[in-house]
């Protein structure tokens, strides 16, 4: 139990797991917390929408015993996080307390508690994402013994067609399938020991979020492409196709890649393909410059003080920390 004095709820208890069941609080506080954020940035006519339903129960399910929330005495949901771990990489996203249970120290409770999980779980990166012309949030993260990192900045491609068709994991027979899905994890291996994505790519063929792009030199797999396809916001259209996780032998490789994505964007009924590109990537980022990519937003890459991340010695790791 804990105690929190705030503007309405005066108490909460927590962290409980969250489910599926709870994918209606959830949204309700993540719009209402993050209007609120943007109202204080000065954005007043700003209103959050609801995020869709399936990618609630991805990051749930991804998530697991990482899923937190905290009620209030009525029950009603105070504030949550989810908290997700891919080997020893950990994050938390998204994470939001109510406006109401603002101010009284349930903010730094529901972060400590995601650090402590992950701890716990064997995690040696811990890290989030935040705005980074919000100052309060960089100024509360910092407070807790999160340090600031590299800007992650969001390329779109156009979508296009390339000269051959991307080969795509959810079109392979069940045990080609499955052979891929170890042959991903051994080059993320290979490239960041520890590192491991295959529970995000099977959830995401489960769920029929989108696919896993898969490239080759001849029998070799040298790259792929974690990808949803699905609307982020409740009720919308498709508009882009998300890369979640981008996994290079080389970053030669990349040019190639960028055009499969393109052509996976075309076919997914989508305008564009994005990628989070992280500082520590700068030759990426040119190279996505120069294919004409445009930079869509920033976020602030955060991590927790000693459980930094570090880039491979060769190659590429791309790895979002949103969803």
């Amino acid at each position: 139990m804990t105690s929190l004095r705030g503007w309405k709820i005066r108490a909460v208890d927590g962290p409980h797991r969250a489910t599926t069941h709870d994918i209606p609080a959830l949204n309700e506080v993540f719009s209402d917390a993050f209007t609120e954020r943007y109202r204080r940035d000065g954005m007043v006519g700003v209103r959050v929408p609801a995020l869709n339903p399936v990618i609630w129960r991805y990051a749930i399910e991804d998530a697991a015993d990482g899923a937190m929330l905290w009620r209030g005495e009525r029950g009603e949901l105070a504030a949550f996080n989810i908290v997700h771990r891919s080997g020893i990489e950990g994050w938390m996203g998204p994470l939001a307390v109510r406006p109401e249970a603002q101010g009284g120290g349930i903010g730094k409770e529901v972060v400590r508690a995601g650090v402590e999980w992950l701890r716990a779980s064997g995690s040696r990166v811990i890290g989030l994402e935040t705005m980074p012309r919000t100052m309060d949030n960089i100024g509360f993260y910092s407070a807790l013994g999160f340090v600031p990192g590299r800007l992650t900045l969001t390329v779109s491609l156009d979508a296009a067609s390339a000269d051959r068709a991307p080969l795509l994991l959810g079109r392979l027979p069940t045990r080609d399938r499955l052979d891929a899905m170890a042959e991903c994890g051994a080059l993320t291996q290979q490239l960041l020991p520890g590192y491991d994505f295959s529970r995000e790519i099977a959830l995401t063929d489960q769920l029929a979020l989108g696919d896993t792009v898969l490239l080759r030199e001849g029998s070799a797999l040298v790259g792929f492409a974690l990808c949803h396809s699905v609307p982020l916001v409740e009720g919308r259209v498709r508009e882009e196709l998300r890369v979640l996780k981008l996994v290079l032998a080389h970053t030669d490789h990349l040019p190639v890649m960028a055009r499969l994505l393109a052509d996976f964007a075309r076919r997914s009924g989508t305008r564009r393909a994005a990628l989070r590109v992280q500082g520590e990537y700068p030759d990426v980022y040119a190279t996505l410059i120069g294919l004409r990519g445009r930079v869509r937003w920033t976020d602030l890459r955060m991590t927790f003080g000693e459980y930094a991340e570090s880039r491979p010695a060769s190659g590429v790791v791309l790895s979002n920390w949103e969803i």
